[in-house]
């Protein structure tokens, strides 16, 4: 295949004479004469052996190779960093987790812009490596196909990794013993795949089938399985009819797209992680959503599922029911998605859904629209005079929709995970962990150590957590996280005290600490921000981040 219109960047590489000392380098990694004629694709792999994630990802992207050189391109595999949010939650370590979606980003656009690729592929598990491929994939806008790496097997007894978090929970109120411990740790997690429920990894897999930015059913298929082989192999082949057509992610990102992706992810019971990389996503697609946006779908689109980790089921076993496509179907049919919007396949999402079969008879896992689990969204975005930029709680209607309570502040994670294990924090409490912004961190860590301590030691119902921080999508409770503006910049979190009477009412979407503004601009008088890192990655993050309003994003 000659025609330059489908080798729009690579005959810039390597063709004509002034061109040799490029071709002459390719030959070295297995070009031959014909492959300079053909269209390239960059299969961006996030295989890594530092994680169950992704450890699997490096034959995924073999057989995308496959796929595009059988659709008549060549294919080069390129390789970006992942970490690993689970073991690294509730250690120093985790404040990278959220800079490394913009590493991974950054990496992908340099790669695919130096070497002038016509398609790209990429390839994710982990929670931060799939939208920091989108927002690469947005910022490149050529054509592109995401591919999920695929969902982990249930351990023993349908065990995941939140079992083992809140197992030490269990632990240290002595209910769980050092050998059921040792018997959770061993059998939690069986081998390949992200984490077994709707946490992250699977919410925002949901959230880009939904988008249109992977084939469908990539959202909901196990790691280690033939159809997720196929799944990348179509994806190889896909990206090529993209460029023969010209669609490109600025043809499927638009606003409706992104509508999509938060109704799915509130009707699935999603994480609010999502808000944040929704976000991020968007800016990178040169779309405008922000919290706003989850509030005006929300009061339309019921939760659904009942997945863990405030539900029963584990993603495994929706796979085993047909997935996220009878629910979007379902969905569509309701009036609730845009089924104009255009996908990866060259069909619109009407299109794909089309010949879609419902649910099978007597499961339980996806409720009917007429008989919701809750019939808002349980993300909800909360104002008030502790977060007057917005705020993200999960609230499933389990919870209760308000608490009041007096604060334990703690400046970090570490110091708030040892007061719930050794029973500093008691019934009533609110706890406060300020400081773990995406500038304070910084980098913006996770709370799944807390949260899972804190239901794990019996206190689900009786205590609530606030954070300007994040939460796994493995948390559940009354929490709320990403409270801006951050305790770093100023933000009212920063003047709490221990004592102060925090409310924190969904229904009427506030939290507020019962302090006059007098009392509060008082206190403000008197702080001082901290001191962060002063070189590295983290104080490079740390300059040029933006609040967890906008995304957390660093090219604002």
């Amino acid at each position: 295949m000659t025609d330059k219109n489908t080798r729009k960047y690579s005959s810039i590489v390597v063709d004509g004479a002034k061109q040799a000392p490029s071709r002459a380098m390719l030959r070295a990694v297995g070009f031959d004469d014909d492959d300079f004629k053909k269209p390239q694709i960059g299969i961006a792999s996030t295989w890594s052996m530092v994680t169950p994630c992704n450890m699997h990802i490096n034959k995924l992207a073999e057989d995308a190779e496959s796929g595009a050189n059988q659709a008549g391109a060549k294919a080069v595999i390129f390789n970006t960093i992942t970490v690993s949010d689970g073991i690294s939650m509730g250690t120093p370590g985790m404040r990278y987790s959220l800079v490394s979606r913009e590493v991974i980003a950054d990496s992908i656009e340099t790669v695919v812009g130096a070497e002038g690729f016509d398609g790209l592929v990429t390839i994710g598990g982990c929670d931060k490596n799939m939208p920091g491929c989108v927002m690469a994939m947005a910022r490149l806008d050529r054509p592109s196909v995401f591919v999920y790496g695929g969902t982990i097997q249930p351990g023993k007894d349908r065990r995941d990794i939140v079992s083992v978090f809140e197992a030490v929970g269990g632990h240290a109120k002595k209910t769980v013993s050092d050998i059921e411990l040792l018997d959770v740790e061993k059998t939690a997690i069986p081998g390949p795949g992200s984490c077994g429920g709707m946490y992250t990894a699977n919410t925002m897999a949901s959230a880009i089938e939904a988008m249109g930015l992977s084939l469908p059913n990539s959202s909901a298929q196990d790691a280690i399985s033939e159809n997720k082989a196929e799944d990348a192999r179509r994806a190889g082949e896909a990206v090529m009819e993209l460029i023969k057509k010209d669609i490109k992610p600025s043809d499927i990102l638009t606003k409706e797209a992104f509508e999509n992706a938060i109704t799915v992810i509130i009707a699935l019971g999603g994480s609010t992680n999502a808000v944040l990389h929704l976000i991020a996503m968007a800016h990178c697609a040169g779309v405008e959503i922000g919290l706003e946006d989850f509030t005006r779908i929300g009061k339309n689109v019921p939760l659904l599922a009942d997945l863990k980790p405030s539900g029963k089921y584990l993603m495994s076993e929706l796979i085993a029911i047909g997935g996220i496509q009878p629910l979007m179907k379902m969905l569509l049919d309701a009036g609730l998605l845009h089924g104009y919007c255009m996908t990866v396949t060259g069909k619109t999402m009407a299109e794909n859904l089309a010949d879609v079969a419902p649910y099978p008879e007597g499961q339980e896992i996806i409720m009917p629209l007429d008989n919701p689990i809750k019939p808002e969204s349980h993300l909800v975005i909360l104002y008030g005079n502790l977060s007057p930029t917005g705020s993200v709680a999960k609230i499933t209607g389990k919870e209760g929709l308000s608490f009041t309570g007096n604060a334990r502040v703690f400046h970090g994670e570490e110091s708030a995970l040892q007061a719930i294990l050794d029973g500093t924090v008691v019934k009533g409490d609110v706890v406060v962990i300020r400081y773990e912004g995406p500038v304070g961190g910084p980098g913006m860590r996770e709370m799944l150590s807390p949260t899972s301590a804190i239901m794990g030691a019996g206190l689900g119902n009786d205590v609530a957590l606030i954070t300007d921080g994040r939460f796994s999508g493995g948390s559940h409770g009354f929490v709320v996280g990403h409270i801006t503006p951050e305790a770093a910049t100023g933000g009212p979190i920063a003047i709490i005290e221990d004592g102060d009477k925090i409310t924190i009412d969904a229904k009427n979407c506030e939290v507020n600490v019962d302090l006059t503004f007098k009392e509060m601009q008082a206190r403000l008088e008197n702080w001082q921000a901290p001191e962060g890192p002063r070189r590295g990655v983290l104080a490079k993050y740390a300059r040029q981040v933006t609040s967890a309003s906008e995304g957390a994003v660093t090219d604002k």
